[in-house]
């Protein structure tokens, strides 16, 4: 999607598709991509990060929002969006730089400007969780380049969901198990400073994973995929958590997305089985599954 032709290498990196790293449908049923402008995780291309909106039935691009490299750093990884288009004269979207090997954020784009930031720029919460060891499969998940001695996986923000009245982002570090929350106000503040914008930041506690994916439900529950347990959790309200669905086949449930008819999809990438973490071997199976589970409630509708 749209076409082979809109990935063409011969295409300048501001007008091709080069690392689609999320993708999203908003309110107005237009589907946004999030595009890293970096391929295997290296360094970003120039003039490459970007959103990139189409029409869905034309397949044709209505909006292109290049992210400058002030923001999306050489060492950026731009990882997951979301978009709030309730706000301002046409809305925002929130992103997380899960770089490792720079500072992680979390990236606000002023989607009627084009004008973006960064905030939290390496605050603790924002980086990968100290001494955080995750285990898949009752392994612990270790980097293991062919003759090099293994080291932890160490990644910071990644999933990110909006509260359903859209005054909180939630996010998580992809090797930690703690959830947090910062306020929207602040983050859209161009007057506010870093600071002021971390006292906003409430650590809501241990989700007792590490996840992924976020999505937020019109109930206000928050689902999380737990890729240690082959899981999807749920967040209720009163702050409890409760496993939704438990499969072996979700091995690493990444993204989620909660349909109309009140289905929650989600993505098993198998990255706890590229050869990154087994010694070159590539222990990955296809066919490649998107999964999907009946909820009681819609998606957030901002």
């Amino acid at each position: 999607f749209p076409d082979e032709a809109a990935f063409a290498e011969s295409l300048p990196a501001k007008d091709r598709l080069i690392s689609i790293q999320s993708v999203v449908i908003d309110s107005q049923d237009r589907l946004w991509v999030l595009d890293a402008g970096s391929i295997d995780q290296g360094p970003i291309l120039d003039d490459g990060p970007k959103l990139v909106a189409y029409d869905i039935t034309s397949r044709t691009v209505v909006e292109k929002i290049a992210i400058p490299e002030q923001v999306a750093h050489r060492d950026s990884y731009l990882n997951d969006v979301r978009f709030d288009l309730r706000r301002g004269k046409g809305g925002y979207a929130f992103i997380t730089d899960s770089s490792t090997r720079g500072l992680n954020s979390i990236i606000v784009v002023d989607l009627a400007s084009g004008e973006s930031w960064r905030r939290l720029d390496g605050n603790r919460t924002v980086r990968p969780q100290p001494g955080f060891l995750p285990r898949v499969n009752g392994t612990p998940l270790m980097v293991r380049e062919p003759g090099q001695s293994g080291h932890p996986l160490a990644v910071g923000c990644d999933g990110i969901a909006l509260s359903a009245d859209g005054s909180l982002l939630y996010y998580s570090a992809l090797t930690g198990n703690h959830l947090y929350s910062v306020s929207v106000d602040a983050l859209i503040d161009r007057k506010k400073s870093d600071p002021d914008v971390a006292r906003t930041v409430v650590d809501l506690g241990n989700k007792t994973t590490a996840s992924d994916g976020l999505a937020m439900d019109a109930k206000g529950r928050l689902y999380l995929t737990s890729y240690e347990h082959n899981a999807i959790l749920r967040r209720n309200t009163d702050g409890s958590i409760d496993t939704l669905v438990q499969d072996p086949r979700l091995q690493w449930p990444d993204t989620l997305a909660i349909s109309r008819d009140h289905y929650l999809y989600v993505t098993a990438n198998q990255l706890n089985l590229l050869p990154r973490f087994h010694d070159g071997k590539d222990l990955r199976r296809q066919p490649w599954y998107i999964f999907r589970v009946l909820i009681d409630a819609g998606p957030v509708n901002r």
